[in-house]
C-alpha cells in the first residue's frame, strides 16, 4: 500500500504533516485579523488578542469539522480558516456601527447558518459537477497572484535576493516531489520552508525580534471588546456573507471528496455547514471571524496524498498550543515571505 492511499501513518509521521498543514494555512488565517485591525485603528495590544484568539479558534473550528456524528462535522480531513470574503464588510461595520456591531452580526450569521444547513445541503448537490471538478484548479489559479507577491517580499520593486530565495526554495520541494519516495516526498512542502528559512537566515532575512516580543500566555476571553449589538443591516449584510462562505465550503468539502473518495451525502454536508455556523457563533462571542473550508489545505491533500483526518487532528493540537501560547506562534512568523 503506498502513502497516497488512506492508510493511517504513524503518531510522529501524522504530527509532521498536520505541520507541514499548520505552516500552509497560518499567513492566511492571521491576514484576516491584521487587515481589520489596521481599518479599525486596533491597537498593538488589541490585534496581539485577534491574533491569539482566531488561532486557537482556528483549531476549535477544524476539531468541530472533522468530527463524523449525527449533528455535526464533515468528517474529511480539512482545515478551517478566516473567511477573507469578510474583511470588507466588517471593516464597514466596525467603522460605522462599532465593534458591538460587528460582532453582534457575527454572532447572528452564525446561527443563520446552523437555521439554513438542511435547506442548502438539499440544493448543493444539485451544483454542476464541472464546478466542483474544477475547484481545485480554481484554487491553484487563486492563490497564484498571492505567490507572486510573496516572492518579491510583496515590494512595489522585489529584490534580486528574495527572488533568489523564493526560486531556491521551489526548487528544494520540487526536488524532494521528484526523487523522494513515501513519506519523506509526502512532506516535501515542510521541507522546503525550513531549509529556505536556513537559507534566509543566512540571508540575514530572519527576524527573531518576533519571538522575544510575543507573550508568553493568551487566554480568550468572550465579548473582549464589549457587549454584542444587534444591528439590522450589519446583521443582512453578514448573512449575505455567510452564504457566501457556505458555497465556498461546498465547493471544499466536495474537492475532498472526490480526492479522498470519500462520497458525500446530504446528511453530512449539514452536519459539516452546521459545524461552520457553530464556529461563526464561536468567533463572535470571543471577538474573532467567520471561518471558512480553507482551500490552501484542500491542494496540500492533493500535493502530499495523506488522505486521512489524523494528520489534521495533530494540526488542530497545534493551532490550540499557539493560541494559548503566542511565543510558539511567532516561529510561524519567522518564516519570510519569499519562502511563503
Amino acid at each position: 500500500m503506498t502513502h497516497s492511499s488512506k492508510q493511517e501513518h504513524s503518531h510522529s509521521q501524522s504530527a509532521i504533516l498536520g505541520l507541514q498543514h499548520l505552516l500552509s494555512m497560518y499567513a492566511g488565517s492571521i491576514l484576516v485579523p491584521i487587515m481589520i485591525a489596521g481599518a479599525l485603528g486596533y491597537s498593538a495590544r488589541e490585534l496581539t488578542y485577534l491574533i491569539s484568539t482566531d488561532i486557537f479558534m482556528c483549531g476549535v473550528a477544524t476539531f468541530l469539522q472533522l468530527q463524523l456524528n449525527k449533528q455535526f462535522g464533515i468528517g474529511l480531513p480539512v482545515v478551517l480558516g478566516c473567511a477573507f470574503q469578510s474583511v470588507a464588510p466588517l471593516s464597514i461595520i466596525g467603522a460605522q456601527q462599532g465593534s458591538g456591531a460587528m460582532f453582534g452580526a457575527l454572532i447572528a450569521s452564525g446561527i443563520y447558518v446552523i437555521l439554513v444547513a438542511g435547506f442548502f445541503s438539499k440544493i448543493a448537490r444539485f451544483f454542476p459537477a464541472i464546478v466542483t471538478s474544477s475547484v481545485i484548479t480554481t484554487i491553484g489559479l487563486t492563490l497564484i497572484p498571492v505567490a507572486m507577491g510573496n516572492m518579491g517580499d510583496n515590494a512595489t520593486k522585489p529584490s534580486l535576493q528574495s527572488m533568489i530565495l523564493a526560486l531556491m526554495t521551489v526548487a528544494i520541494i520540487l526536488a524532494v516531489q521528484k526523487f523522494a519516495t513515501g513519506f519523506i516526498k509526502s512532506i516535501a512542502i515542510l521541507i522546503g520552508l525550513i531549509v529556505g528559512t536556513i537559507i534566509a537566515a543566512f540571508m540575514g532575512l530572519v527576524d527573531m525580534s518576533v519571538i522575544s516580543s510575543a507573550p508568553w500566555l493568551h487566554v480568550p476571553t468572550p465579548f473582549y471588546f464589549g457587549a454584542p449589538q444587534f444591528e439590522i443591516t450589519s446583521i443582512i449584510m453578514m448573512c449575505i456573507i455567510a452564504t457566501v462562505s457556505m458555497v465556498e465550503s461546498t465547493g471544499v468539502y466536495l474537492a475532498l471528496s472526490d480526492i479522498t473518495k470519500d462520497p458525500l451525502d446530504s446528511t453530512r454536508l449539514r452536519n459539516g455547514y452546521h459545524s461552520e455556523g457553530i464556529a461563526v457563533l464561536l468567533g463572535g462571542i470571543f471577538n474573532t471571524f467567520p471561518y471558512t473550508g480553507f482551500s490552501q489545505n484542500v491542494g496540500l491533500v492533493q500535493l502530499s496524498g495523506i488522505k486521512t483526518r489524523r494528520p489534521i487532528y495533530y494540526t488542530t493540537l497545534f493551532l490550540v498550543i499557539i493560541g494559548l501560547l503566542p511565543k510558539f506562534g511567532a516561529m510561524a512568523q519567522m518564516i519570510p515571505s519569499p519562502v511563503l
